[in-house]
């Protein structure tokens, strides 16, 4: 089971260095939401140099809201900030002799994606501008999925050990209460059913939840044990 984290979102690099020795893949922030060009080599050199998969992690173009706000841009814009972010995330892997292997959408952009096929399609005709053949991670068991299938795309299904779902199958609103999982062992539990549950490839749990850290050590644990 694949465990996955956003990253390259923080100044802290004590912090995501210590994110790293969890995880299996990491999704870097490509300058929409956040990163810039320093903290995306700091990160992909991270990833290079403990094994770890290196993703892609556009967003919204929103600093200022972290890419956690729907923006009223057109499919054509969508698809070209995500090809944009994209590209530059992969001239910085480059000079460190490293691929990307996987897209995430990051925030809003992702969950707005989850339910609005046209979002979703936009998101996936910047991917395949950019490379048609790298898997796109989305939300295990949503029409996101069947949308980048359709188009003819990889997808792998996300679970999330550190957030809590609705009824039916979307992430909770992080403006309601309960949002988040901060305890690892009930964390660690939720990516353990999530692994069990055949709809999900990969699992996330994000960087700047509180004790992010040993939520993934827990995760980790209890996932690969034996």
């Amino acid at each position: 089971m694949d465990l996955n984290c956003d990253m390259g979102e923080l100044e802290d690099a004590a912090h995501e260095a210590a994110l790293m020795e969890h995880i299996t893949s990491a999704n870097i922030a490509c300058g929409g939401h956040a990163g810039d060009e320093a903290i995306m080599e700091r990160t992909a050199r991270l990833a290079v140099e403990r094994g770890v998969h290196i993703g892609a992690h556009p967003g919204y173009p929103d600093r200022a809201n972290f890419g956690r706000i729907e923006m009223p841009l057109s499919s054509d814009e969508i698809a070209e900030t995500v090809y944009r972010q994209i590209v530059r995330l992969e001239a910085v892997v480059s000079r460190l002799g490293a691929r990307i292997v996987h897209v995430k959408p990051h925030g809003a952009l992702y969950n707005v994606a989850v339910k609005n096929a046209e979002v979703a399609r936009a998101i996936g005709q910047g991917v395949a501008r950019w490379n048609a053949a790298v898997p796109v991670f989305g939300l295990a068991g949503s029409p996101m999925l069947d949308v980048w299938r359709a188009m003819g795309l990889p997808v792998a299904g996300e679970g999330f050990a550190d957030r809590r779902y609705e009824p039916d199958g979307t992430l909770r609103s992080r403006k309601l209460p309960g949002a988040l999982i901060t305890d690892p062992a009930e964390a660690a539990g939720q990516a353990l059913r999530l692994a069990e549950s055949g709809q999900v490839e990969t699992i996330c749990v994000h960087g700047d939840t509180p004790g992010a850290v040993a939520i993934l050590a827990a995760c980790r644990s209890l996932l690969y044990k034996g």
